[in-house]
């Protein structure tokens, strides 16, 4: 077998692909794998780079086959896609990202560490109750629509609906109230959760030297500074701020053709 420069790895729950090839780009490697034949299989390997998208298990296969020699690179999967040759399948999936990966211009997402990915837990679990309270909230309103209660958007006016729910002489029906103060108490719970949330990233924001300093900067709080602290990538490795905007996704909307530059107002890019 020729030498293998590039592998990518397309990953799955159970069974993943496995695309090599070697300096000239030419297919040398191509073999389908169950989970638990990932690591011996690489561990046969002599030490490449080795690509994959950064999706669901990324990290966790990063770590593990890092620790093997290899060089893992994990690309968005938006910049991989282009590469597709054919209709999707994981062969075509795995060649593709082979393929970005020899791409000079390439760039390629850090392998977080388990500490990392535990501390980026606090805000993915408070976005996700933040959503249910919404959620909750919303049903609220649409059902008390269905009772004449009419309440603007925003849970800043939640109280005005959980105040219907709960008044006595509302004049509704019982089995009605009964089952929208379900609503009211699933909000309370979620509103609670949310609340030691807060707590948890207030006190990390403390303990942290780089979100305390973070905090020194006017409309940054405990928050955006401990989601800075925690997730944004080591600062050496940006030439200058704009490049740091660039990364948050903060640039101006663009829509060019034709030599001719448009851009518009600075959005954010996902």
């Amino acid at each position: 077998m020729s030498e293998i420069i590039p592998v990518g790895l397309d990953l799955a729950k159970n069974v993943l692909q496995v695309h090599g090839a070697d300096g000239a780009g030419h297919a040398v490697l191509r073999k389908k794998l169950r989970r638990a034949q990932v690591l011996e299989f690489f561990g046969q390997l002599p030490p490449c780079v080795v690509a994959m998208e950064a999706c669901g298990g990324a990290h966790f296969w990063g770590r593990e086959i890092s620790k093997l020699g290899h060089d893992v690179r994990p690309i968005p999967p938006a910049w991989v896609k282009p590469f597709v040759k054919s209709q999707k399948n994981d062969a075509a999936d795995a060649e593709a990202i082979c393929e970005a990966a020899g791409r000079p211009t390439m760039r390629f997402i850090p392998v977080k560490s388990e500490d990392t990915q535990g501390a980026a837990l606090v805000f993915r679990v408070r976005e996700l109750l933040i959503r249910q309270r919404t959620q909750a909230i919303n049903a609220l309103r649409g059902h008390l629509t269905e009772f004449g209660q009419i309440v603007p958007q925003g849970a800043a006016n939640a109280s005005k609906l959980i105040a219907f729910v709960e008044d006595p002489d509302s004049g509704r029906p019982a089995d009605a109230i009964t089952t929208l103060k379900v609503l009211v108490m699933a909000r309370a719970h979620l509103e609670a959760e949310i609340g030691k949330l807060n707590a948890e990233i207030a006190r990390r924001a403390k303990e942290n030297d780089v979100a305390r300093l973070l905090m020194s900067v006017p409309g940054i709080g405990p928050l955006i500074a401990t989601a800075i602290a925690t997730l944004a990538p080591p600062p050496e490795i940006f030439r200058k701020a704009r490049d740091f905007a660039a990364w948050l996704g903060l640039v101006p909307r663009q829509h060019s053709t034709g030599g001719k530059q448009r851009l518009g107002a600075t959005t954010i890019l996902s």
